[in-house]
This record gives structure tokens, sequence and C-alpha cells, in this order.
């Protein structure tokens, strides 16, 4: 049976929108990179927001196909081309995480990057999921 334990040690900060560890037991689904781009390969327009929803929905789309569901992930990376921009939604950013996934949140990191390989991209997600 696959396992998820979310590990936050009293020792560190409290987390907010993630965990500081998670351990899984089962199968791994590795989950590319996905940016905000619509099913025609257009990357959708409205901002961060707006691309990170699409990106999430993108990216649990491709685990569901792998017969996953949003509460399996792991580990999540997020590639951030505006952190400035982001930080300032990150209320909004919450409430489409809390409405699309949850509120079981996997280790993540947000790296900063001076662009996406798709220049109109603001953030890829990339994952890993333990089924």
């Amino acid at each position: 049976m696959a396992e998820l334990n979310r590990v936050n040690p009293e020792s560190l900060a409290k987390p907010s929108g993630f965990s500081h560890a998670v351990v899984g037991r089962g199968t791994s689904v590795f989950l590319a990179g996905q940016t905000g781009m619509d099913a025609s390969g257009a990357i959708v327009g409205g901002g961060v927001v707006a691309q990170f929803e699409q990106a999430l929905a993108n990216l649990l789309t491709a685990l569901a196909e792998a017969g996953g569901t949003p509460d399996r992930l792991a580990s999540l990376t997020i590639y951030i081309v505006d952190m400035d921009d982001y930080r300032a939604h990150a209320r909004e950013l919450g409430e489409v995480w809390k409405r699309l996934v949850g509120t079981d949140y996997p280790a993540s990191a947000g790296i900063g990057v001076s662009r996406l390989w798709d220049a109109e991209a603001l953030v890829e997600l990339q994952g890993l999921a333990v089924l």
C-alpha cells in the first residue's frame, strides 16, 4: 500500500504552503515541468495567478493519467520568473492550490529564474508523486 508521511519538525519554522519533508513508500511518478500552456500550445494570459493555475492543472492532469491524485504529490519545484510578482500574489496562489489540491502540501522549493523555455511563461511546476 502506498504511503506518504509529511514531516514538519517543531524545531524548524512552521511551514506555510509546503512541508519540510515527505516520506513516501510506493511507485514513484516523475512529473515533467508544466507551464501555463493550454491544450492549443499557447501560454495563457492573465498574469502569474492564471499561469500558475494552468500549470498546476496541467501537472495534475499528467498525474491523473499516471493513476494518481493530488494528495499523492510528494515534492514540487516551482520555477518563477518574477519572484516579487509571485510573492505579491501569494494569497491568490494559495487559493488556487487549495481549490485544486487541498490542504496537503508537498516538500517544495520556489526558485527564481531569468526565463523559461517559452518566453511568455511566468512559472513552471515540476513534481514527484508517490502512488
